[in-house]
């Protein structure tokens, strides 16, 4: 028993390192006197961002900080050596392994953004009513698996379909790796099925354009020369308060150089929709940089992010029923299950590759 748990606690340790968890601890520890001192809500917003980065750095080392303390633990435990004991030593040391082999997959989350939020962006494609439908159906997919993950999905920007579905939403993604988590759903999603908008129930090939970004709280990472900009400002036609359809409360951003434009109008006041607008269009032109491989955003080239051609994953629903992604070759026969948001085994596949 000695060295099962020399072994777990090798592991344990190895792990804690390349998380930098001692780290993270001063971080929290910095962050927790910030929060306390009353000056800090004289300015709000960095308040919130404050507690915000607190509550998630509390999040990401609260299990690794429990299972240290169950390790010491039995480690005095088995020093007694009391063979009584050894029976239940052994189931511990059995579910420390489960524990540490599921805290291990935060390894999969050491890229700059894993660990931060994210947006969430769908816009339809060609083919009217029926594709808008499909990106309806995406939306729904996306948030039944916020739900039984534990995201919490603001809604930005909302554009519903004449007849069905959507023409284009925006979400903002809070919760645990975030973006890490959702960045493997980046892509055209392709859907065929029997469409059941045409009287001959003929069989259909819509797509989505899916758009996983990340949230950048520091400006100076992504700056963005204000000549570069062109921001527009119309009256908001969704919710927001009693006078967000009389005034011009919504803003479309666009980014000059790349053709790039965000809207957005669900804020209740101008300045906020534009601060998020901004903070989307960060996101946008950060993963257009990764994407095009660029040394800064002054190098992009218009018209390269998420290209329609980078299909990700089919999604057939007719002759035969199988969803599977192009880039893992994982598949799942399922097709509701995976349309009602089970999409797990798609993102583990991708990290795992």
């Amino acid at each position: 028993m000695d060295k099962k748990l020399a072994e777990i606690e090798k592991d344990f340790n190895s792990s804690w390192d390349k998380l930098k968890i001692d780290d993270k601890l001063q971080k929290i520890s910095e962050l927790e006197k910030e929060v306390a001192n009353p000056d800090l809500w004289k300015d709000p917003e960095n308040a919130k961002n404050k507690n915000t980065e607190l509550a998630r750095l509390e999040d990401e080392v609260h299990d690794w900080q429990l299972l240290k303390t169950q390790i010491d633990d039995l480690k005095d435990i088995i020093f007694l050596n009391e063979k009584d004991l050894e029976e239940e030593i052994e189931s511990q040391l059995s579910a420390m392994e489960d524990q540490l082999s599921t805290l291990k997959k935060s390894l999969r989350f050491t890229g700059p953004y894993d660990n931060g939020n994210a947006i969430l962006r769908i816009t339809s494609g060609v083919g009217g009513t029926e594709a808008m439908d499909w990106a309806g159906m995406l939306e729904r997919m996306y948030l039944r698996f916020a739900e039984k993950n534990n995201f919490t999905m603001k809604n930005l920007e909302r554009t519903a379909g004449e007849e069905a579905g959507i023409k284009t939403a925006v979400y903002e993604v809070s919760g645990t790796n975030a973006y890490g988590t959702l960045k493997s759903e980046h892509g055209v999603h392709r859907l065929v099925r029997l469409s059941p908008f045409n009287a001959d129930n003929l069989r259909q090939t819509s797509f989505t354009l899916v758009e996983i970004l990340p949230i950048i709280n520091n400006t100076e990472e992504v700056k963005i020369d204000d000549k570069d900009l062109r921001i527009d400002v119309y009256h908001s036609s969704g919710h927001g308060g009693q006078s967000v359809n009389t005034t011009n409360s919504a803003v479309r951003i666009t980014h000059i150089p790349t053709g790039t434009v965000v809207a957005i109008q669900n804020e209740r006041s101008q300045l906020q929709n534009k601060e998020k607008a901004m903070e989307i269009l960060r996101g946008k032109l950060l993963q257009m940089k990764l994407e095009q491989h660029a040394e800064s955003i002054d190098k992009l080239r218009a018209g390269e992010s998420a290209k329609w051609g980078q299909q990700i994953r089919n999604y057939v629903l007719q002759p035969y029923k199988l969803v599977k992604d192009t880039r893992t070759k994982h598949e799942e026969t399922d097709t509701d299950a995976v349309l009602d948001g089970k999409i797990e085994p798609f993102i583990e596949a991708y990290l795992d590759s």
